[in-house]
């Protein structure tokens, strides 16, 4: 298996008992999650196990997603992802816990939304440099002038602007697992995770197809 879902609990520092050097951690809670699909290459093909984590109320639940997780005698359950490549010896119904995935030592690579931060201007989403504020400029955090002459009597596509920053799915590759703690479902992680605090992710083993 190459990964499993969980959830971010957030960051906090542990001392190694070897050296007692502090490591800086995120704490995720990684699984328990059921098996509730595979996918063969003879049939789909490729390879993949679906996996569901993360509790939820039933009636929040279509029919459709009830009677899916119904098949693999899974509780109610919000996320469903599938991981590549993984999960051969794995069959519909199985649970899927921490220690059955990771160990200490290992790189994984952990993908989430980002943290929603608005409607911003390009000082704050960008890192433009603001303007003169004296000598009577009122540029002060205005973007400046975006168009063209009359060639091409345009404004070209890409150009970064005001909008929308953050709640975009990101990836932070490279991050070690320090620990795994088998009897509380937890991994700590050496590093930052994308996401808030109760955000679902998705951790992989580093290097392998996802």
């Amino acid at each position: 298996m190459a990964g499993l879902l969980g959830r971010k609990l957030g960051m906090t520092q542990v001392f190694d008992p070897e050296d007692g050097h502090v490591e800086r951690v995120t704490v995720v809670e990684a699984g328990p999650c059921f098996v509730t699909a595979k996918r063969t290459a003879e049939r789909d093909g490729y390879d993949a196990v679906q996996l569901a984590y993360g509790d939820i109320r039933e009636k929040r639940l279509s029919k459709a997603e009830r009677g899916h997780l119904a098949k693999a005698d899974a509780p109610a359950l919000r996320r469903l992802v599938e991981f590549r490549d993984s999960g051969a010896e794995l069959e519909i119904g199985n649970e899927v816990k921490v220690a059955d995935v990771f160990e200490k030592g290992q790189t994984v690579k952990v993908s989430g939304v980002s943290k929603g931060k608005g409607f911003q201007g390009t000082v704050k989403r960008h890192g433009f440099a603001r303007g003169p504020v004296t000598h009577g400029s009122h540029n002060v955090r205005a973007p400046g002038s975006i168009g063209q002459a009359a060639t091409p009597s345009r404004v070209f596509k890409g150009i970064r602007g005001p909008g929308q920053m953050g709640n975009k799915r990101r990836t932070q590759k490279g991050l070690e697992v320090v620990d795994v703690r088998a009897d509380e479902n937890l991994l700590l992680l050496r590093g930052s995770v994308p996401g808030p605090k109760g955000g679902i992710v998705e951790i992989r083993i580093d290097g392998k197809a996802s």
